[in-house]
């Protein structure tokens, strides 16, 4: 070979990128688990939103919003308190897409049997892409049956929560076409362990307090609103903090930092300080634990269907290099020990997304009673 006739800038014996393909229709487990229990009627819906997930524009709108991570302003130029959390546009484009698929919203708006594995069908298509954005799809499907707890909360929030709109402008939620929302609960002090908690909630009358305090962990600071535990006179108690209080006015809920994470980059987690923030008690007082566990069990179970989705990606990853990809004289996916490793890693996806529909089929048993 002559040196002129070599090609510096193209590598040789490299799989294609993986990409516009149907996450769905390529997934036949997927597929048989919405079969198998109940909800065959997802299936033209998770068809159309599996090609949007495989997608060569999806894929790389899951790249630059992990490459592109969110980033705090506090203030503005004046040195106004502003509290808002900038994305790259990938990520708008990833809720946008998602929200108005329905993932954060089918399990409550239909009618149908299963549509708690319906969900669980789309939020695995969603969640192979990216998991970040899948953060905040999850809290804000989660969030429906605490806020359910008090008739009056549900009757203001749940139409926009349940919207197929997404609405990222930084205005009063009554003013907004979708919601989205998040959850504080853990302190520097306790962790896990939210008994310990010292923010306190002031009662103002009507259900009304005002918190103030430190939250170490804030899921999702750029929501609309949060469910936060704060300690009353009878005890740990939940409470919705808007963003806005209802009059307009920016509530007093002001955000320290950014978390930085070494996984789910393309999602902002924070610290947040609360100085006299206006919140409405949602339950009883001293219930703040059973009541804001009616939507952190729905975002565990969501956390087992994305783990069974970050496998499945990596499964899909590794046959399609294999397919491609040659050694001594033959495609890696032909080799006897790359098959078995192939065989063990498909496996391993299969278990975990058997493990992780069924469990969706109906609504999850109450936890507290």
């Amino acid at each position: 070979m002559q040196e002129a006739d070599f090609d510096f800038y193209s590598s040789q014996n490299q799989p294609p990128v993986l990409e516009d393909y149907n996450a769905f229709v390529s997934n036949r487990i997927l597929k048989d688990a919405a079969h198998a229990y109940g909800a065959d009627w997802i299936h033209p819906q998770a068809v159309k939103f599996g090609a949007a997930m495989g997608s060569s524009a999806m894929q790389q709108a899951g790249f630059l919003a992990n490459k592109y991570t969110p980033v705090l302003k506090t203030h503005d130029r004046f040195g106004n308190r502003l509290d808002l959390v900038e994305f790259h546009p990938a990520y708008h484009e990833m809720m946008d897409v998602s929200i108005s698929a329905g993932v954060h919203a089918i399990a409550w708006t239909t009618d149908k049997y299963g549509g708690y594995l319906a969900h669980s069908v789309l939020s695995y298509l969603k969640q192979q892409i990216d998991e970040g954005t899948s953060c905040p799809l999850t809290m804000t499907f989660a969030a429906v049956p605490s806020l359910r707890i008090n008739p009056e909360i549900a009757d203001t929030w749940l139409p926009l929560v349940l919207s197929d709109k997404y609405d990222p402008r930084p205005i009063p939620w009554y003013d907004k076409n979708g919601l989205t929302f998040g959850m504080a609960m853990t302190e520097p002090q306790g962790g896990s362990d939210v008994r310990t908690n010292t923010t306190i909630a002031a009662p103002a009358g009507g259900g009304i307090y005002y918190l103030t305090g430190r939250k170490w962990f804030c899921s999702a600071p750029m929501s609309d609103a949060f469910l936060v535990l704060a300690q009353t006179s009878g005890g740990l108690s939940c409470f919705l903090v808007p963003r806005f209080t209802p009059d307009g006015i920016k509530n007093k809920l002001y955000f320290q930092r950014l978390k930085d994470k070494l996984g789910n980059r393309s999602n902002a987690s924070g610290e947040v300080e609360f100085h006299g923030a206006w919140a409405q008690l949602v339950g009883e007082e001293g219930r703040g634990v059973a009541n804001i566990m009616e939507m952190v069990r729905h975002t565990r179970l969501d956390c087992a269907v994305g783990s069974a989705a970050t496998l499945q990606r990596a499964l899909a990853e590794a046959v399609h290099h294999c397919s491609y990809r040659q050694a001594f004289g033959e495609t890696l996916i032909n080799q006897p020990l790359m098959r078995n490793v192939l065989a063990d890693l498909a496996l391993e996806s299969i278990g975990a997304t058997v493990l992780a529909m069924p469990c969706r089929t109906s609504s999850p048993p109450t936890l507290f009673v």
